[in-house]
C-alpha cells in the first residue's frame, strides 16, 4: 500500500506529520512524502522543512492520499495543476483525506460536492463555496472520504484510517506505542470551550482569506 503524504509551501507541519506517524505503522505499507518537485518544502512557521522525497508526477496513483492544510492553502486553491493531480490520484485511490484546511483543497478538486466534510473551525465555513456539507465535527466519513478537523485532529483521523485498513486491534496497539492519551493543561481547544474573547479575535484577525 502506498500512501502520498502532500506538502506545499506554507503547509501546517502537524497536520501531515500526525498522520505520518499513525499511518506509517500500517503493516507492508509505503509512504511518500510528495510535492511539486522534489526537495525541502518549508511549513508555515517559517521554521521547519521537510523533504519531499518524490514530485507529484511521480506518484500519479497512490493508494491513500493526504492533503494537509496551513496559511499556503488559498494559493494551492488557484494551483489547476495541483488540482489536477488530486483528481487524478483520486480515481484510483483507495481513500483520500484530508486534515484541517486541506478539506478545502479536495473540495476545490471537485471530490466532496454532495459530501459531508470538515475543517478547521476557521475555514469551515468555506466548504459550501465547492459544494461540501460542512460539519463541525472532528473526523468525517463519507464514502472513501476522510476529512479532520484543525491540526492536532490528523492524529485522531490517522487512527481511525489505521483501524480500518488494519483492524481496530493493530489500530489500538499503534495508539498505545505512540501513547496517544491525551490529557491537555487547558479545556480551550475548539471555539465551544476556548475562552469567547480569544475566539473573538482569531476571527476578527485570521489572516486566511480566499478574497
Amino acid at each position: 500500500m502506498q500512501i502520498a503524504m502532500v506538502l506545499y509551501d506554507r503547509f501546517t507541519a502537524l497536520d501531515i506529520i500526525g498522520p505520518y506517524e499513525v499511518l506509517s505503522r500500517i503493516p507492508e505499507v509505503q509512504v511518500d512524502f510528495v510535492a511539486a518537485q522534489a526537495g525541502p518544502v518549508r511549513a508555515d512557521t517559517g521554521f521547519l522543512a521537510i523533504t519531499a522525497d518524490k514530485s507529484l508526477a511521480e506518484v500519479p496513483r497512490p493508494d491513500v492520499v493526504v492533503v494537509p492544510g496551513g496559511s499556503g492553502t488559498p494559493t494551492e486553491l488557484e494551483n489547476g495543476t495541483f488540482l489536477q493531480w488530486l483528481r487524478t490520484a483520486d480515481s484510483t485511490s483507495a481513500w483520500t483525506t484530508s486534515v484541517c484546511s486541506g478539506s478545502l483543497l479536495l473540495a476545490a478538486a471537485g471530490l466532496l460536492k454532495g459530501r459531508r466534510a470538515t475543517s478547521h473551525w476557521l475555514t469551515l465555513d468555506y466548504l459550501p463555496q465547492y459544494g461540501a456539507e460542512p460539519t463541525g465535527e472532528r473526523v468525517v466519513f463519507d464514502g472513501k472520504y476522510l476529512t479532520a478537523a484543525g491540526v492536532s485532529a490528523g492524529i485522531d483521523m490517522g487512527l481511525t484510517l489505521v483501524g480500518k485498513i488494519a483492524g481496530d486491534e493493530h489500530a489500538q496497539a499503534v495508539q498505545l506505542l505512540t501513547e496517544y492519551d491525551p490529557q491537555p493543561p487547558y479545556d480551550a481547544g475548539s471555539p465551544q470551550k476556548a475562552p469567547a474573547h480569544l475566539v473573538e479575535e482569531f476571527r476578527t484577525n485570521s489572516r486566511f482569506s480566499l478574497t
